[in-house]
């Protein structure tokens, strides 16, 4: 299994600062941020989900993505992915990322499914989200690179069960699933070798993160109330020798991506830290 960095946890390190920082821990790849960030969120202190400074932006021309290529490449490491947020479920936007991705030489890119919240009935959203993933899979075919949905909480996919259900009856040559057992702590935990089992040949990336419980306010009848929150990688709840374990029970052989927002580290250190742990781990099986 090789190490890769989703650039949305480096959020203050340029793109250049970033690839050579991921040379320097020893990486082996990286997955590119895809947004655009506001102009009114430029000026504010770099954070995950707001300025990003390793993030493309949507409207890059082609001398740009040559640069993130360019320094991708200079530095020894894979552009393994261009990671957008795509849970509008439109192939417009989706095929516009494609293009980037095509482009850059990434070799797959995340795409979205809709969020749940109760406000409308899951499978009037399974078949909406059946849809778009059949558009996908025309897509993924027309541009020779692999799409996945991910394990997310707060969408239709939050386990490997419900996003098994949405790409099962897709090629898995074309469409496949970015398990993150970190996020399914939140939501949509299952045995995670049981999920992996279950995902088959679908199983296409792994990022690699952490979540713990601590309670919050008293509920309304007296009784105490729970929240997750992020851990660093080491400390929450995901035992990740184990799923490691799993993952190599079931032939797993692709790329392990930090994703880490616990904020402990500062991003070189992040880096460093992984790659030592995970690295270690691995050694350990």
């Amino acid at each position: 299994m090789k190490l890769s960095v989703f650039s949305v946890v480096t959020p203050d390190l340029t793109p250049e600062e970033l690839a050579a920082a991921a040379k320097e821990a020893g990486l082996d790849g990286i997955e590119w941020r895809y947004k655009d960030t506001p102009e009114a969120l430029k000026s504010e202190k770099p954070s995950f989900w707001r300025n990003n400074l390793c993030t493309i932006d949507p409207a890059a021309d082609d001398a740009e993505l040559e640069r993130f290529a360019r320094i991708t490449r200079d530095n020894g490491l894979e552009l393994l992915s261009l990671t957008p947020y795509l849970n509008a479920c439109d192939l417009g936007e989706t095929e516009q990322a494609l293009k980037s991705a095509s482009k850059l030489g990434a070799k797959m890119i995340r795409v979205g499914v809709p969020g749940y919240n109760g406000q409308q009935h899951y499978n009037e959203l399974f078949d909406r989200a059946v849809t778009y993933l059949a558009g996908v899979e025309e897509l993924a075919k027309q541009y020779g690179i692999k799409c996945l949905i991910e394990t997310h909480h707060m969408t239709i996919a939050p386990s490997a069960g419900l996003a098994h259900r949405l790409v099962s009856r897709f090629d898995p040559n074309h469409l496949g699933v970015l398990f993150d057992p970190g996020n399914m702590i939140h939501e949509g935990y299952e045995n995670f070798r049981m999920g992996l089992e279950l995902l088959g040949p679908y199983l296409a990336h792994v990022h690699i993160k952490n979540t713990g419980y601590k309670k919050t306010e008293l509920r309304t009848n007296g009784s105490q109330a729970w929240t997750s929150y992020w851990e660093p990688i080491a400390e929450g709840v995901v035992d990740w020798k184990q799923v490691l374990g799993d993952l190599q029970a079931v032939g797993y052989d692709g790329y392990l991506g930090v994703e880490d927002f616990s904020g402990k580290y500062e991003s070189r250190e992040l880096l460093k830290v992984y790659a030592q742990h995970i690295r270690g781990l691995l050694a350990e099986l």
